[in-house]
């Protein structure tokens, strides 16, 4: 029987390379990168080309940990007058007519150098950096606009290389491999969308909690924000649907008092929002990193930074195999296991952060009051709360340890 022509030209990519990673965005590059840095050979490969790599239209927020990660491997410097720091952060309960502020003042101490609660980096200029370092990169063999199956992909964990999804929420890795997976969709949907503001605070970002979702609103320099608006999902679509007048009537209703939209400058999206977790992130030779392995709801900007410690805590792992000090087959292993407490703390917090505010309880309303009059007058609540949105729940059991 003749070979499949495409599985024989898949063994010639992948042949001598010790990671095949799948999917190219902003977190399987990343890992890529990483990976050849330390000294192991990758080949990446993704089904789209480096034009629709390139061309979404959204912002990330960027907390501490990536901060860390992205100095790490280089990359701080070249991103940095790409970044819009934020020194403010305004958390506003539209129902309970209640606002709590986070300042810089509120970073632990090991934070205080980077003197920003946190940066708001478009996905453009960061995919662009990402895939000049790659093809630059001599341990890196770049497979885009390659159609190979999964199923190609699979066959070739024979071959004792270690396999990376991070192919996104509806990874074909995962789904072909049958690693368990637990999903939970939510009610609401989630519309993104780039516009000009007047009256927004400098450098300031905000997180307001309605009744049908929050909606975070990101500074990106000058007049211009990333709006991340929550709602029922047939609501943000029609939403997105709408004529440009529509929209801006719509969020100028909402937006903070003074706050008002100039000018829209994309195409606003709408998808849907879902909970989910894979209860262990590898499967034989299989990894599975970012949102292939778990995914979680917008509210607080955790879901580029969940995805990053993913590749800070496998990098680590890695290096260790590298140097010697750890065995490779235990890898997956120690992996699944280390990231369970970050994964979990992440999941429940969002998950219980939208419960709590996005309702109609008048039941909760006394509590949510509370909640935010505490955040508003004691420091170390703030600073305890800024420290799992920085650097994940994970952070808290270390403070609480010593």
């Amino acid at each position: 029987m003749t070979a499949d022509p495409q599985a024989r030209d898949f063994a010639v990519k992948a042949v001598n390379h010790q990671f095949c990673i799948v999917g190219a965005g902003p977190t399987g590059a990343l890992l890529a990168l990483g990976l050849a840095q330390q000294g192991f050979s990758v080949v990446l490969h993704d089904r789209l080309s480096a034009e629709l790599l390139l061309s979404r239209s959204r912002a990330y927020a960027i907390t501490h940990s990536s901060r860390r990660l992205l100095q790490d491997l280089g990359l701080w410097d070249a991103l940095l007058d790409q970044m819009e720091p934020f020194r403010s952060l305004r958390l506003d309960d539209c129902s309970a007519h209640c606002t709590a502020w986070f300042h810089i003042r509120d970073l632990r101490p090991a934070n205080r150098p980077a003197e920003a609660i946190g940066w708001i980096l478009d996905h453009r200029p960061l995919m662009s950096l990402l895939l000049e370092r790659l093809e630059a990169s001599d341990q890196v063999a770049l497979q885009l606009d390659d159609p190979t199956p999964a199923e190609k992909v699979l066959a070739n964990e024979g071959s004792r290389q270690w396999i990376v999804a991070a192919d996104g929420p509806r990874s074909m890795l995962r789904r072909s491999a049958e690693v368990p997976f637990w999903s939970h969709p939510y009610q609401q949907g989630c519309l993104t969308v780039k516009l000009r503001l007047t009256g927004a605070g400098q450098h300031c970002a905000y997180e307001l909690f309605r009744p049908e979702g929050p909606m975070a609103v990101l500074p990106l320099g000058q007049d211009r924000y990333q709006v991340v608006w929550s709602a029922p999902l047939q609501r943000c679509r029609d939403r997105a649907a709408s004529s440009a007048s529509e929209l801006v009537s719509a969020l100028d209703a909402i937006l903070p008092e003074g706050v008002n939209v100039v000018q829209l400058l994309d195409e606003p999206g709408a998808f849907p929002l879902e909970l989910s977790l894979a209860p262990r992130l590898h499967r034989g030779y299989l990894l599975l990193v970012g949102e292939a392995g778990h995914r979680c709801h917008p509210v607080g900007g955790q879901g580029l930074n969940l995805c990053w410690r993913d590749v800070s805590d496998l990098l680590n792992l890695t290096a260790a195999v590298r140097r010697g000090e750890m065995a490779s087959p235990s890898l997956a292993r120690r992996y699944s296991r280390c990231r369970r407490i970050d994964l979990v703390g992440v999941l429940l917090s969002t998950d219980l952060l939208i419960r709590f505010f996005s309702n109609h309880n008048l039941l909760l309303m006394p509590f949510r009051r509370l909640a935010l009059f505490m955040l508003k007058r004691i420091s170390w609540i703030r600073r305890f709360s800024l420290s799992a949105m920085t650097d994940g729940p994970g952070t808290l059991l270390k403070l609480l340890s010593k």
